[in-house]
């Protein structure tokens, strides 16, 4: 079975259509999402309507949490787009009911069953939806996944591409479709293959300076959403 492995999109449609015309060439059944949908980038709508055409296997993110809160609070949604800019605030405005109902469904994580082994989907970590997982984790932090009794934990939430192995446990993140922050320019993604355990990560490029270019427009107050995708 060929799985591909997307986390942390972040409203960034541009980054996802890159990533689906590769997936388009890969023969792959299922779509593994580990969550943040939404979030940061202006363009929510068009990436559920590029979702459509696929089946997804997701769990929500921290940002997807915090829509469900932005909606109910108002401070906190003001709170919300001074710090992270108007992501989320596009998404309440422009997606409609059955999505947002659809996304605050999503449970915290997820295992998946495949006739290989079974798949844990977490976005921070097993224990921890908010815990960052970075790829140069130590020994100690590494160990605990030795008991965890599937074949693969795929998990998001760094932005940083990671596959490690442990017994006979691959802990993967394919890092980030909308926003790496790893140095490297582009959309990631990863391709799990279950019968034979191969994981390919990939980095597909597309016009980055576009999302630049609004970011700058609509948030020159908030620098970061600009310069981290041109960092390198």
């Amino acid at each position: 079975m060929k799985l591909g492995l997307l986390s942390d999109i972040h409203g960034n449609c541009y980054a996802l259509k890159a990533v689906l015309d590769a997936l388009k060439h890969k023969d792959v059944d299922t779509l593994i999402i580990t969550g943040d949908f939404v979030g940061y980038y202006f363009w929510p709508s068009e990436v559920f309507n590029l979702l459509k055409k696929w089946n997804v296997v997701a769990i929500c993110g921290n940002h997807d949490r915090m829509l469900e809160s932005a909606m109910n609070d108002k401070s906190y949604r003001l709170k919300v787009l001074k710090k992270y800019g108007s992501g989320l605030e596009a998404a309440i405005k422009e997606l409609d009911g059955e999505t947002l109902r659809w996304l605050m469904r999503l449970p915290n994580s997820l295992e998946y069953e495949t006739k290989d082994g079974n798949i844990l989907l977490c976005h921070g970590s097993p224990w921890d939806g908010d815990e960052y997982v970075y790829p140069d984790l130590n020994d100690e932090s590494l160990n605990r996944y030795i008991d965890l009794n599937v074949g693969w934990v795929i998990q998001g939430h760094t932005h940083y591409p990671m596959h490690k192995k442990i017994g006979d446990i691959s802990v993967i993140n394919p890092g980030s479709v909308g926003q790496p922050r790893n140095g490297e320019t582009g959309a990631q993604w990863a391709l799990l293959d279950t019968e034979s355990g191969k994981v390919i990560h990939f980095c597909e490029q597309y016009d980055f300076l576009k999302v630049i270019k609004e970011s700058n427009k609509r948030h020159p107050e908030i620098p970061y959403l600009a310069n981290i995708l041109e960092r390198t």
